[in-house]
Order: C-alpha cells, then sequence, then structure tokens
C-alpha cells in the first residue's frame, strides 16, 4: 500500500538506534539510515508530534536454539546514538523483548498523547522493527514504515518484511514521502 496520510497525533518509533547496534554489520550502510532517522526525528520535533526513541537492554526470557549472548552488556551498549539528538520531551523507551510494545508502557504513553498513528524505523527491520509494527497494529494504532530508514543484518530478513509482512500492518514510504506529508498537512493546517 502506498503511503496516504498521517493522522493529526502521529508519532515517530526509533527503534534500537544505540551504541551497541549501529557498528554491526548491515546490509544498507547505517550512516543512511541514522542520517534519515535524524531527519524523521527533526520534522516530527519541528512539527510538534511525539517522538519516541527506543533501545534494548536484554531479552526475553526462554529457550532459543540460537545461543545468546552471556553476561552484561558492556558499558554504554545501550546509550541512544547522539545523532538522535535526544530532547526532553522525547519519550524514551527501554525494552527487553524484540518489541517496543510487550514489556514497556509505551501504549499507554502514547494513548494518553492521543496518538493514533505511529511512524516506525530503526533496526532490525525483521526483527525490532518488525515486531513493534506488529505490536503497534495489534494494538490498533495505524502504522506508517520508514523504509529507507530501517535495515537489517540479513538481506533475507530485510526483503521478507518489507515485501510480505509491511504491506499487511500498514503502509510504507520513504523518509522524504513522510516528511512531505508532514510539510502539505500543515501547510493546510
Amino acid at each position: 500500500m502506498a503511503l496516504t496520510t498521517l493522522d493529526p497525533i502521529t508519532a515517530l518509533i526509533v527503534v534500537d538506534l544505540q551504541r551497541g547496534i549501529v557498528d554491526l554489520p548491515s546490509v544498507h550502510p547505517m550512516g543512511g539510515v541514522v542520517a534519515r532517522a535524524g531527519a524523521l526525528t527533526r520534522a516530527f520535533r519541528r512539527h510538534r508530534l511525539p517522538v519516541v526513541l527506543v533501545n534494548v537492554a536484554g531479552s526475553a526470557p526462554g529457550r532459543t536454539e540460537r545461543p545468546r549472548p552471556e553476561g552484561p552488556f558492556p558499558h554504554g551498549w545501550a546509550d541512544l546514538i547522539p545523532e538522535l539528538d535526544r530532547q526532553a520531551d522525547d519519550l524514551t523507551v527501554t525494552k527487553q523483548t524484540w518489541g517496543a510494545f510487550a514489556s514497556t508502557d509505551i501504549e499507554s504513553k502514547l494513548r494518553q498523547r492521543d496518538v493514533t498513528q505511529v511512524v516506525i524505523a530503526g533496526v532490525a527491520t525483521g526483527t525490532g522493527v518488525e515486531s513493534t509494527a506488529r505490536q503497534a497494529y495489534e494494538a490498533g494504532f495505524n502504522v506508517t514504515l520508514a523504509i529507507d530508514a530501517m535495515t537489517d543484518p540479513r538481506a533475507e530478513a530485510h526483503d521478507y518484511s518489507i515485501a510480505n509482512v509491511f504491506p499487511r500492518l500498514g503502509e510504507s514510504g520513504s523518509t522524504q514521502a513522510i516528511i512531505d506529508l508532514l510539510a502539505a498537512r500543515s501547510a493546510q493546517a
């Protein structure tokens, strides 16, 4: 589905752009993903819309076939990257699961602000971003995905999410298309 509109109160959710993750290998250059996520944060702030910065500082319990890292994360691993220019009125959420809604109070924070739609960017496309999008959709939010402001370490996961999952959860568009919709909406107000 093509990007059509943004609700009057739309929040931006930036997933896991933090020190310990941005240096990991990814299929798209992380510098471009970070730059576009930064452009979105500036645009949402300029239009006085909520910005939610999400980091991950753990993992869900339970057995998995793939071993998980043992021990605590290195110092600073969960720190949000400076390029996001965290502001005092940004919402910050630290999660322990792939998706930002499962183990946090993000839904209640968004509802308190009368948010009806979320734009999601960040890493990794097939885990943190997709899980957050699924959970937002299941919670009743309209979902938009900034597909050029996300990446994944696995090309097949990134491509599968964009082609097969995201169209079932909402609308997708470029960072610039989202910024243009914000500007057009403000011009009409």
